[in-house]
């Protein structure tokens, strides 16, 4: 993630804010230009849903959905047909909202979407919406009593991975190290991505190689993982013990994994953090390296400074009484399967979003 910054009083932003405190302007996020602005109404425009910014110079309206409902920060361009903008044009369905609490869980999706679309154009990822590819084009449905998957393009979340409590159990139950609602997407988006750049592609003989045969029985696959579990050497060659079940699932997860790492390591180069420790002998990282900004940097160079970033970010969770925020470690098979999504997302970005 980029550092923001008011653009009109300079003070520093999340990517979630719809408002900034010490000037109070209303925030729009601009998708095509990768910015958070500040807004002013236009003359003449009082109490209509037009807003202006100084950056751009251009008119805008908020999205229905940060008007109605506040669950969104993003704008369209005020030409621009549609009422939702680009990433609430992807939501199909919403939880009820005459349910208590079910308006903060719809919130917590919608913020862990957009993070997914921004990393997706920031790696210059192709996506199109149902409305312009009605077979396959990407759809979220937000659920309750639902199993949270991928069909054909249609992501499926049950809306109780938005709530806390609820997940936190489901993970101590499972067994299971890590469960965000933000990994969720970035899991289920592989299985998407896989449709579009591995089944049809010249890469499924190395993917095959590398993952295995997609082609074994899922549901085999699925109740072996239930009723057997991993097996006992899985780190050995997978990311994680679920994607040990099925080649499909191993994809997805490294997927997820590399999306995790892309993100973190950008929002550790936009703050300019460097790792200097006093001991020679203890990690170091001068310069994080940008994924996304720089077009010639190694995948090497990546996971050699995710290997410090995370080192670093599981001392100052322990130091803070938390878990470890990245517990893995990975083995030479599964870096070479990140080091395949690398060159597979390179070989298919549209561009380097820079800055």
């Amino acid at each position: 993630m980029k550092v923001f910054h008011c653009t009109h009083c300079a003070q520093l932003l999340f990517f979630e804010n719809s408002v900034c405190v010490p000037c109070g302007r209303a925030l729009g996020y601009l998708p095509e230009e990768g910015l958070l602005v500040s807004l002013e109404r236009p003359a003449g425009a009082e109490g209509q849903n037009r807003w202006r910014s100084e950056r751009t110079g251009r008119t805008y309206r908020l999205c229905d959905n940060y008007v109605k409902y506040n669950v969104c920060n993003w704008v369209v361009r005020e030409d621009d047909p549609e009422a939702l903008c680009r990433s609430c044009r992807l939501t199909k369905t919403i939880p009820n909202l005459g349910k208590a609490g079910n308006d903060r869980l719809w919130y917590k999706l919608e913020v862990a979407k957009r993070r997914l679309l921004y990393t997706f154009d920031r790696l210059g990822l192709p996506y199109r919406g149902r409305h312009e590819d009605p077979e396959h084009g990407l759809q979220f449905d937000f659920m309750e009593e639902a199993l949270t998957g991928h069909a054909e393009g249609v992501i499926t979340v049950n809306i109780q991975e938005a709530d806390d409590a609820h997940r936190v159990k489901t993970r101590i139950e499972m067994q299971e190290p890590y469960r965000t609602l933000l990994g969720h997407f970035r899991h289920e988006s592989g299985h998407y991505y896989w449709e579009r750049l591995i089944s049809t592609s010249p890469a499924i003989g190395s993917f095959r190689v590398l993952f295995g045969d997609e082609r074994a029985d899922y549901q085999d696959a699925l109740k072996r993982n239930y009723g057997q579990g991993p097996p006992p050497n899985w780190q050995d060659e997978y990311v994680s013990s679920y994607a040990a079940m099925h080649p499909w699932e191993d994809w997805a997860e490294t997927w997820a994994h590399y999306l995790h790492m892309v993100d973190t390591l950008e929002t550790a180069s936009a703050c300019g953090v460097s790792i200097e420790p006093p001991r020679h002998d203890e990690p170091t990282l001068l310069e994080v390296p940008n994924p996304v900004g720089d077009a010639d940097v190694s995948f090497e160079k990546l996971i050699s400074s995710w290997a410090t970033i995370t080192y670093v970010l599981n001392n100052l969770n322990r130091g803070l009484g938390n878990d470890d925020a990245y517990p893995f470690v990975l083995s030479d098979t599964a870096t070479k399967k990140l080091h395949f999504v690398h060159t597979t997302i390179a070989a298919r970005s549209t561009r380097f979003a820079a800055g």
